[in-house]
Formats: structure tokens, sequence, C-alpha cells
């Protein structure tokens, strides 16, 4: 099956690394000045340049340095939440560090050009979210004295529309604010994200986004690929958790896998239960009936076959959530994934229905080994739901470093016509032995004959 194009999310961290030549610049043309008014423009520059001056002396550069090399590997932003050097960041920001902390080291800029060493306290990967703290190692004098942002209380929600602000250091250039405007929460977002019509960009990630009295309500974390100015923000609330429960907590000087191994256990165990709560929605199929999941947090798309066609007769469905965890540089997990086909082949005849409906079964790939992952491990046979004849094949590769999750992978075709047949495929990422045995189950209790006297 060729998967549909859905929402593509980037995180907002600039791996220096895996960068590629910078674009030319192309400057903006100039609009004629009678068609620009004057005075709201002028009212937002000043809110602008009013926030950043006000709390430039919070708003830090985040740098990941091999230690070897004492070489950049990766840059974000971040802020200064406590008079004692307390900073919030992204996750993603510091994820190298987090992982092979004798490798790389942190540092953070200030808006003046001074600098210093980062610890690292506690991290909610689930949230995409770090709190580091600034030590004086001898090159730096620290952060203690600067002052901290403060949260916009929960109980004074924004309203759609409402004029927020973003600060960050994009793609290493220079310190910056955006203005953007707040648009409510993500709809079928699992968690919370905020939608901010604004362009943020790689570098920003882990930065303050501010209201109008310079309080936090949001932190920068991604953007959609291929759209302009739509792009998401860690709720603030989330932020400010974290600093409460950890602002005491011990530096953490080893790998965090077991860490963060906790942290996605109970991220999965909690995406499951509510996954396998909900009931299965109907594809509207004639023949067939095809699991097809409610959109609470899940995004679906179709498309078929042309009226007139003279070939294979398709209806297709991809439904997959939009966001995923990030883990390190080359794994992202904690996501679902599912799509169907239904096929007719009547015009075709039996033969040559044959050969397409056995190609497109045999094409599915289920991965190969790799520095994360394991090579998947493969269990086929045929299965019978309540007459209709399955042919199932339900595969999992286990994470080398998160041990207890797995990636699950289910293929299902229908074997009951010459003519006739339906191929679907869920992938589940990150889940528990236990848990991928239960989405299986759930997955092909799904298939059924569309009503019993349609069973041969």
């Amino acid at each position: 099956m060729k998967p549909l194009l859905g929402l593509a999310f980037a995180g907002l961290a600039l791996a220096a690394s895996a960068q590629s030549p910078p674009a030319p610049l192309i400057p903006l043309a100039a609009a004629p000045a009678a068609s620009v008014p004057a005075t709201p423009q002028q009212n937002v520059s000043a809110s602008a340049r009013r926030l950043y001056e006000r709390s430039k002396g919070q708003l830090l550069q985040i740098r990941t340095l091999l230690k070897t090399q004492d070489s950049q590997a990766s840059v974000g932003s971040g802020f200064v939440v406590s008079d004692d050097g307390h900073v919030v960041t992204n996750y993603h920001v510091i994820s190298q560090f987090a992982l092979e902390p004798d490798s790389y080291r942190l540092r953070y800029a200030t808006t003046e050009g001074e600098g210093g060493a980062l610890e690292l306290l506690d991290f909610d990967a689930r949230r995409d979210l770090a709190l580091l703290r600034a030590v004086d190692d001898g090159k730096g004098g620290g952060l203690k004295g600067r002052g901290a942002l403060q949260f916009r209380p929960q109980s004074q929600p924004l309203a759609k529309g409402e004029r927020i602000y973003s600060m960050g250091n994009p793609h290493d250039v220079a310190f910056a604010v955006v203005e953007g405007n707040y648009n409510g929460l993500v709809e079928r977002s699992f968690d919370p994200l905020i939608y901010y019509a604004g362009g943020i960009n790689p570098g920003m990630s882990g930065g303050p986004v501010l209201d109008e009295d310079g309080r936090v309500v949001g932190v920068n974390v991604s953007t959609l690929l291929f759209a302009q100015q739509v792009s998401f923000l860690v709720p603030g609330e989330f932020a400010e958790s974290l600093v409460k429960r950890s602002m005491t907590a011990k530096p953490i000087r080893t790998a965090a896998w077991a860490r963060l191994r906790d942290q996605l256990t109970r991220y999965q165990d909690e995406l499951v239960t509510r996954f396998l709560a909900a009931p299965w929605e109907s594809a509207n199929n004639s023949h067939y009936r095809l699991p097809v999941p409610r959109q609470d947090f899940m995004r679906c798309w179709g498309n078929s076959t042309a009226a007139d066609t003279k070939g294979l007769d398709f209806e297709r469905s991809q439904c997959r959530m939009d966001h995923a965890l990030f883990v390190s540089g080359n794994l992202q997990t904690g996501w679902l994934d599912m799509s169907h086909e239904a096929y007719d082949g009547t015009k075709l005849g039996a033969l040559r229905f044959s050969r397409q409906y056995s190609g497109s079964f045999r094409n599915e790939r289920l991965g190969n080994a790799d520095k994360a992952r394991t090579a998947p491990y493969c269990k086929e046979q045929f299965v019978d739901r309540d007459g209709l004849p399955l042919r199932a094949v339900v595969c999992l590769r286990a994470y080398r470093k998160l041990e207890g999750l797995h990636d699950l992978s289910v293929l299902v075709t229908t074997v009951d016509s010459s003519t006739e047949g339906a191929l679907g495929r869920f992938d589940a990422r990150g889940v528990s032995f236990d848990n991928a045995l239960k989405l299986a189950a759930h997955y092909l209790g799904g298939f059924a004959w569309t009503n019993t006297s349609k069973a041969k």
C-alpha cells in the first residue's frame, strides 16, 4: 500500500552535523507605502520591541558540544525560570547529552554574548521539555540574579486570535522575536499542542512564547512541513509543572535511557488504553467490515479509483496520529498508524486479480535491523473471523536500549474470493509486549463480513 501524505511535524532544534548548505537569501519585495496601514504596524512593532527588551535577559541559546572536538553538535533556545539559574528548553534540544553524557556537554549563550555551562536536572520526553541549571565552571558566572520569566496562570486562558510573541535564535543567526497569533489547541492531538500562527524556524526550539504582559504561554517545539505560518507550542502549564517538581532534583550525570524508557512505558500504557476503549467505526464497504478508528486523536484520509476505470477498482484509507515522541536524532516513537485497501477485480478476472493482489501484500516493508531496533520477528497464520478467512502476519521489533518496548506491525488480507479482497496494515511504535498482543487482537477483531448473508 502506498501511504497517503499526512501531517508531518519537524522539531525545531538545529543539528549542526546534519545541516545542508544554506539556501540563498531571497529578499521580500517591498509593498507600496500607501498599501501598508502605518498605525497598526507601528503598534505591533512597539509591542514586540518592548517585550524583547524586557525579556532578553532571560533568553538563551542552548548549545550541545562534542567534548572531544569542542565543536557544536546542535543548537536550540531556552529561557531562565528562576533566580537560581534554572532553564527550560525542549528535550530534543538536549537529547544527545541526555543519552550520551560522556560524549557531549551543554552550554548556554546570552543575548549579550556571555556563556556558561549547564547541567540537566530532569526531562519530560512526552511533552518534549527539559529542565537545566546553570553552573559556574570557571568560564562563566552563571545565571543567578538575571531574573526569571513568569508563567501565565491557567486561570487566564488565551482567546483565539490574541497576539503572542515567540523568541529564540533561528538557524544560529541571531536572537529574534516573531509575532503571531494564538489559535487554540490542535484538534485530534493526543496531548495538547498550541496552534501558533507565526513563522518559527530551526534553532528556536525551547524558546519562550510570551503574551502581551511578558508571561510565558508556551514553548516553541515544532512546525508543519510544507506549510506557512503553521507552528506548534507546548502549553506553558507543562513547563511550569516540570519546573515545580524538579527544581531541587539532583543532576543527571549518566545516560538516561532507563528514565526515558519509564516515561515512554507510562505513555504507551495510556495511549493503548484509550485506543482500545474506542469502538471501531464503519468503512462503508459493501463486502467487508474493515477497522477504522474514531478520529479522537487520529486523522484519516481516503481515495478510490475513478468510476470509469477499466482495471482494478479499489478504495483506500489511511489513519494516523500526527504527533510522535522524539527519542533521538534517528528515532521517533509513540504513535499509531493504520490503513486498508479494498479491491474489486471483477473486470480483471481471477488470474490477473490474484497477481496484483498478491503483489500488493508482498510489497509491504517491515523494516530491517538498525542501531535502535532489532530486525522484525514475524509469525504468520490463517485466522477465522466469524467465517471470514484471513491471512495474518504479526511482527515485532525490539528496541535495543529501551528494554520492554517494541514496534508492532500487523498485516491482514482476506482470502475468501477469487476477484475481491481487502488488505489492512496496523503499526504501533513503542509498545510493551502485552500491549502489542492486545492491539493485534483488537485490530484482527475489526475484520468481518458486512453482514452474515455475505459469508461464503
